[in-house]
């Protein structure tokens, strides 16, 4: 593997799981800020990468926004696995935009024309390898074309939630919205003032 940094080498790879996405064993040698050289071993988890989006309606003051079971936030102490979040999906070898003006399609009914790309977060970068390609975009109720819902071939479940400013503005602080991204793009809409 192609190091790039001259302060890490010896890079080994082993796959541990290549189900859903792939998990792997990384073993590798790092130099130190003294000088000093230490080996070190770590697990990534490469899901690919993906988009998300927050659609906002300016006249009506309102946003949509999306809720899906996640079992990793049950398995963290979120009782009910649901998640109230921002339009999200994989890129599956797709560019950004079309990925995610598909994605609004597919999950909450909305075609929308165009979108604004505001920044590219790697999520998690201490144990996954997705980077996270961030976008708003305005939405009238003339754009919706279907109920959205997610697709039944990916058995998914999306519920649609369309809400008020100041009811997401409510959500963000009492913690009723626990995902970042979701909570990233709200803020970035009020830094804006769009909401």
């Amino acid at each position: 593997m192609k190091t790039m940094t001259n302060r890490v080498s010896n890079i080994k790879i082993e796959t541990l799981s290549k189900q859903w996405a792939k998990l792997e064993k990384v073993t590798f040698d790092y130099q130190l800020k003294d000088g000093r050289w230490v080996e070190q071993t770590r697990e990534s988890y490469n899901r690919g990468d993906g988009a998300v989006i927050l659609l906002y309606n300016k006249e009506n003051r309102t946003v949509i926004l999306t809720k899906q079971f996640r079992m990793p936030t049950m398995l963290n102490g979120n009782d009910s696995g649901f998640v109230i979040e921002a339009c999200a999906g994989m890129l599956d070898k797709d560019d950004p935009e079309n990925c995610i003006i598909r994605e609004v399609e597919e999950e909450t009914g909305y075609r929308i024309p165009k979108v604004e790309k505001v920044f590219e977060l790697f999520s998690t970068p201490g144990a996954v390898t997705e980077k996270l390609y961030y976008f708003i975009g305005e939405y009238k109720p003339s754009m919706k074309v279907g109920s959205g819902g997610g697709l039944d071939s990916e058995n998914e479940d999306i519920e649609v939630l369309e809400l008020s400013f100041e009811k997401v503005t409510d959500m963000l602080y009492t913690g009723e919205i626990e995902d970042a991204k979701t909570v990233l793009l709200l803020l970035y809409l009020q830094n804006k003032k769009l909401l």
